[in-house]
């Protein structure tokens, strides 16, 4: 699946919640904080239920949650409905053609089917990542989506140095988007995928300058920034300070106020992520 496929499949599956999952003969397989619905298959299912939670486990230690993640335990525990093929997935679902799986943030279910290209190593701990931070950020605060988008992502261990040498190459490139223009920045209302859009940036020499970017490049763009910005706080600064930086957001801080009070000595406005970040490519990657 190419990336811009993945970027489809997550932009879906955050803006729409999944129906309830249609009549099946369901069997279950019960775990620790999982439970694995399917129909047939048993393997697979068990095999999917031990790789979830160890990504529970992986997920909550990264994200500093390790204390907070007793929450999804007996009743409150997510259900994984595994349909037997992609035919009875989009019927029972209505997701278009192309739809590999989803997550429903409001009954905390994930749904795909059996052997999903990439459910395994991707969309499953992606999706997983959305719903850990999610139930501790919660909807309330100023949560930018670059947060919320770069989490998931970070969490896709397998795809980790490949999606590092991307954020490098738009550094390189002088192609990262201005990070204030980023938080303005909602690449869900993005329609016209061929249209040109003008974005402002700084080059490596610290100019100002411009990016002549289409629709689809932006939206790449923007999701490998995210997943930079967050490998940056988590691997720079550790997964506590960066969970005490999440604490502050649900609590209703602004992102600066935020930002200030979990790294008081090193970053206290937007700017200054930004110099630290860029700083940080620089050491890192040359």
């Amino acid at each position: 699946m190419n990336f811009l496929a993945r970027i489809l499949i997550t932009l879906f599956c955050f803006l729409n919640c999944a129906q309830t999952a249609s009549a099946q003969d369901w069997q279950e397989a019960n775990g620790e904080h999982f439970i694995v619905c399917f129909t047939q298959d048993k393997d697979f299912a068990e095999n999917l239920l031990d790789k979830a939670e160890t990504y529970y486990r992986n997920i909550a230690l990264d994200l500093g949650y390790a204390r907070y993640s007793e929450f999804w335990l007996w009743d409150k525990r997510v259900k994984i409905y595994i349909y037997p093929d992609h035919a009875s997935f989009i019927k029972a679902t209505g997701q278009p053609e192309w739809s590999q799986g989803m997550a429903d943030y409001r009954t905390k279910q994930i749904i795909s089917y059996a052997w999903s290209q990439g459910f395994l190593e991707s969309l499953l701990p992606h999706e997983m990542a959305h719903l850990i931070f999610r139930d501790f950020v919660g909807f309330k605060g100023e949560v930018p989506l670059w947060l919320d988008e770069g989490v998931a992502q970070w969490e896709e261990e397998l795809r980790r140095k490949e999606m590092k040498q991307m954020v490098y190459k738009l550094y390189n490139d002088d192609s990262l988007l201005g990070l204030n223009d980023m938080l303005k920045l909602d690449i869900r209302e993005i329609r016209e995928k061929d249209r040109v859009y003008i974005r402002p940036t700084r080059t490596k020499n610290d100019e100002p300058g411009i990016l002549f970017v289409s629709g689809n490049n932006l939206i790449r763009t923007f999701y490998i920034q995210s997943f930079g910005l967050v490998g940056f706080l988590i691997e720079k600064y550790g997964s506590e300070n960066f969970a005490n930086f999440c604490r502050q957001l649900r609590d209703g801080k602004t992102l600066e106020e935020a930002l200030r009070f979990a790294y008081p000595t090193y970053i206290r406005s937007i700017s200054e992520l930004e110099d630290r970040w860029r700083k940080y490519l620089k050491e890192s990657y040359l």
